[in-house]
């Protein structure tokens, strides 16, 4: 009978051991009281992994992995920048970086120097154009795993620190070497400015950072000098930056209490207003602003206040729709949150920011496949009553995002064609203008001016020497696209040669011959002012004018 009642017993015991546990599990989860979570769940559940989680955790990680995410949720501009990022993210906008002072291109997996800054270190060491970059601290620096970030990596750093290049010279057989000290180099806001023709001055502005202003105010005083009465203010491609520089520039062209711009945000710190203080010395000079749909931000406050205040026209392809004001709020351990506090409003008071959408990110891509860089009537929002804005004179302009332009220009496709767009997006026509370049340096130097370079090379049958090149680089002639192409391509070479040669200033003036955006603007200056004087401007100032596609290759400095 025990055999029989311990086991038994034992089971029982067992059982109820088990339920009793469970029962006792339930009542202290019931039971507990709920955490008070003072500083947030986020701070609660990252302590709670820390201190709780059955293994070890990297805390600092999750948070690098979760921020962006959260940050993601909000609007597609606000950031999280990790702390090994900050420098490199905040001098794009900043005046100078310490480096070695060249302006650099990788071709054939070896880094190319196109230019060496005036004053630079490389220059005090005697770096030229054209060398070759081959070692970084006696360790080789060739290949296909070189890339941009890794260049400037290795060749920026703190000013006073030394970094030793070993260099192949086109004329030596072997590597130099040179013991380059870095130092400041400044990053420049206005690629060029020159006298288009003998009344209209022309200023190219890329960015807008915290020397743009000072840069943007000697060109258009030195062009005033020059004998210019009009001017062009080209901002496509310009992606925005600091808004007060954009202020200080607009300040320029407006009259006392003129508006030009205002922000609407959560509380009144973030909600102002900016008019213009009556002290700009260009309140009556005709003026053109190009735009297009890489054109954001700082240059849609721009082009905004320029049009809303019927101060000059604004001309090319819908800028891109970025209207946000972003503060930037440092952490601890020097990462930092690029959060949107506001939102741009032009005078007429049109949202310069585009609506968030699913495909935020493919709006560009979508309005291309939409036919908008190419036809007016594309357009990619809806022109309805409730998306109308005035100007101060009344004139009509529309809402929706972005800033549409008085005067559209499409896209020129008319000397476009498959063999060109293979030459030119597989980067031949730029190393082709590169080796061109650096094999014909001595004759190259002696001529000091675009027209007297030109001129030259109008006599050097670049096309065919091109076409040969591109052959040998297993893209196959194609007579009739050549043919049709071939002015196009020959003024891009010219233009790249100009670049090598004698920098933007050369670069630019050859560009612009084929620039049908830029002719719209010296017609409007010269030959239509009167029609923004008076009010009147229509669609008969469309005339089937094409724009240029952009062909300027970004080059990197170190």
């Amino acid at each position: 009978m025990k055999r029989i009642l311990y086991p038994t017993l034992l089971a029982v015991t067992a059982i109820l051991g088990i339920k009793l546990g469970e029962i006792l599990t339930e009542y202290r989860m019931q039971a507990a009281p709920a955490v008070e979570c003072r500083n947030g769940k986020l701070d609660y559940l990252f302590n709670l992994i820390k201190e709780q989680y059955v293994e070890d955790v990297d805390v600092k990680e999750l948070e690098e992995k979760a921020i962006p995410e959260i940050m993601a949720g909000l609007d597609p501009h606000s950031v999280y920048i990790p702390a090994a990022n900050l420098q490199s993210v905040n001098e794009a906008l900043d005046g100078s970086f310490s480096g070695i002072g060249v302006e650099f291109n990788i071709q054939n997996d070896t880094v190319m120097i196109l230019a060496v800054i005036n004053g630079g270190p490389s220059e005090k060491v005697g770096l030229l154009p054209g060398d070759r970059i081959v070692e970084v601290n006696d360790t080789l620096f060739v290949g296909k795993d070189i890339s941009n970030e890794k260049v400037m990596k290795k060749l920026r750093g703190p000013k006073g620190t030394m970094v030793k290049v070993g260099v192949k010279r086109n004329n030596s057989p072997e590597i130099l070497h040179f013991d380059i000290v870095r130092g400041d180099i400044p990053l420049t806001s206005v690629d060029v400015a020159y006298m288009i023709d003998p009344e209209t001055g022309y200023v190219k502005v890329n960015k807008f950072g915290s020397t743009t202003f000072s840069e943007f105010s000697d060109a258009m005083y030195k062009l005033k000098a020059d004998g210019a009465s009009k001017f062009v203010i080209d901002l496509r491609g310009n992606p925005g930056g600091y808004m007060n520089a954009a202020i200080k520039m607009i300040n320029m062209f407006l009259k006392k209490n003129d508006m030009i711009v205002y922000t609407e945000g959560k509380t009144l710190n973030c909600c102002s207003q900016e008019l213009a203080d009556g002290t700009g010395e260009f309140q009556d000079v005709p003026v053109v602003v190009l735009i297009d749909e890489w054109s954001a931000s700082a240059s849609e406050i721009f082009a905004g206040a320029i049009q809303d205040n019927d101060r000059g026209f604004v001309i090319g392809r819908r800028s891109f729709g970025k209207g946000l004001v972003q503060q930037q709020f440092t952490l601890r351990d020097s990462s930092a949150i690029r959060l949107t506090i506001s939102r741009f409003h032009t005078p007429s008071g049109r949202c310069i920011q585009k609506p968030y959408a699913e495909d935020y990110e493919d709006d560009i891509y979508k309005r291309y496949l939409h036919g908008e860089f190419y036809a007016e009537d594309s357009v990619f929002i809806d022109k309805a009553d409730s998306l109308t804005f005035k100007t101060a004179n009344g004139r009509t302009v529309y809402g929706g995002g972005g800033i549409m332009p008085d005067m559209f220009v499409p896209r020129d496709t008319s000397e476009v064609t498959p063999y060109f767009n293979k030459v030119n997006n597989s980067g031949l026509i730029h190393e082709f203008a590169f080796a061109y370049t650096d094999a014909n340096r001595n004759t190259l130097k002696q001529f000091k001016t675009t027209e007297e370079l030109e001129s030259y090379l109008d006599k050097q049958d670049l096309c065919s020497k091109f076409t040969n090149f591109a052959e040998g680089k297993n893209v196959k002639k194609k007579s009739n696209q050549i043919a049709k192409s071939k002015n196009y391509i020959e003024n891009l070479l010219k233009a790249y040669i100009a670049r090598n040669t004698l920098g933007y200033n050369g670069f630019y003036p050859i560009l612009h011959k084929k620039d049908n955006t830029l002719k719209k603007a010296l017609d409007a200056l010269h030959n239509n002012w009167q029609l923004l004087e008076n009010n009147s401007v229509t669609d008969t100032l469309q005339n089937n004018f094409e724009d240029t596609t952009k062909v300027k290759q970004d080059n990197l400095e170190i």
